[in-house]
């Protein structure tokens, strides 16, 4: 049986029903349609596309249901370049723009908590603080969302075992839902682990969009995985979000400690709270003896701890957790599980710290 091959003129009759996200009128009417070019023996259908504002979570959201649209008609790949409408053509439509929507999370109204979780330096276990965090709140009936704010190194849909992308319904994204946490990550609109190569800027605007742009609903806390270090996008969520309460993730190495003691040191800077420290990593402990080894030294969280003027919220060993694979997650700890319960009693922590405030 032969495919149906897609033509340039049924391309260009599926873009033109398809309405500009701010203009709300048919990309016919703003002649915003400006090339099509198909590569029939791959069936890649390459569009470029003017729309009223670019580099935003509207534009992410046209370009999914682009996507979505020609490959229903038979395209196999799809490439899409956005440019802006020209100002003549604005003029035209100005004032039609919505700017109807309830109160964003990071509006005075909301009352949602913030919690950053930030390390000095990568490879100490903070995405797995984060998602396990995020998901012990969870476990104590919190309304939780979670942002993988880690732009260049996104892990978390990985983490949490999360196969499905984020829907859109009407003008936001609505986030992936996995062990009663709501989720966004930048892994969710990179196609097949492409390194994500946007400069600052951009990474600020995507950040934005990630909390004014999706249907988050009402949340008792929003988790933020932090970039490892002091970095643009570190410095752009404490910009952003200026009450952000916050926790550093340690080993218990000396040297991981007076690096991570940047990070809190930037957090107090910014007028964010450290509401403690978690130290990773802290010890193995020996299933046939019971002994504790400390691989990684002893020390540092309690040493990082009394620098940022907080407390050590927990201490959590090296173990794998136990992988399921009806509820495959390879970095998520069952309620049970030695370590799950840790979380548990760290989370705990947390909420008091916070309901006492």
């Amino acid at each position: 049986m032969v495919e149906s091959v897609l033509t340039i003129e049924q391309v260009r009759d599926i873009l033109g029903q398809m309405n500009d996200p701010f203009l709300h009128k048919t990309l016919a009417e703003t002649n915003g349609i400006v090339d099509i070019s198909i590569k029939e023996e791959k069936q890649h259908v390459s569009v470029k596309v003017a729309i009223a504002k670019t580099g935003t979570a509207e534009q992410l959201q046209f370009q999914m249901q682009i996507v979505e649209a020609l490959k229903a008609a038979g395209a196999n790949t799809v490439g899409i370049r956005f440019t802006e409408l020209p100002e003549e053509v604005l003029a035209q439509y100005r004032g039609s723009e919505s700017n109807e929507g309830g109160h964003s999370l990071l509006s005075p109204e909301s009352q949602t908590t913030f919690i950053a979780i930030a390390s000095g330096k990568g490879g100490v276990g903070k995405s797995t603080v984060s998602v396990n965090l995020a998901v012990a709140l969870a476990r104590l009936g919190k309304r939780v969302g979670l942002v993988d704010a880690d732009i260049y190194g996104f892990s978390v849909p990985d983490m949490m075992g999360i196969e499905q992308r984020p829907v859109v319904r009407g003008d936001k994204i609505v986030p992936v839902e996995r062990f009663g946490v709501k989720v966004i990550s930048m892994g969710f609109f990179v196609e097949d682990n492409a390194p994500v190569i946007w400069r600052g800027p951009m990474l600020g605007k995507m950040l934005n969009n990630f909390f004014e742009e999706v249907e988050w609903g009402e949340l008792d806390y929003l988790l933020l995985d932090l970039p490892p270090g002091t970095g643009d996008v570190a410095l752009d969520v404490h910009s952003m979000i200026p009450h952000s309460k916050e926790i550093i993730v340690s080993t218990p190495h000396p040297t991981a400690a007076f690096v991570a003691a940047r990070a809190g040191a930037m957090a107090l800077r910014t007028d964010h709270e450290v509401i403690g420290v978690i130290e990773n990593m802290a010890y193995f402990e020996s299933k046939k003896t019971g002994e504790k080894e400390y691989v990684f030294g002893r020390g540092g969280g309690d040493k990082l701890a009394e620098e940022l003027r907080t407390e050590v919220l927990g201490r959590l060993p090296l173990e794998q957790p136990d992988w399921n694979e009806e509820e495959f997650a390879p970095s998520i700890y069952a309620e049970d599980h030695k370590l799950g319960k840790i979380y548990q009693e760290i989370a705990e922590k947390v909420i008091d710290k916070l309901n006492s405030k």
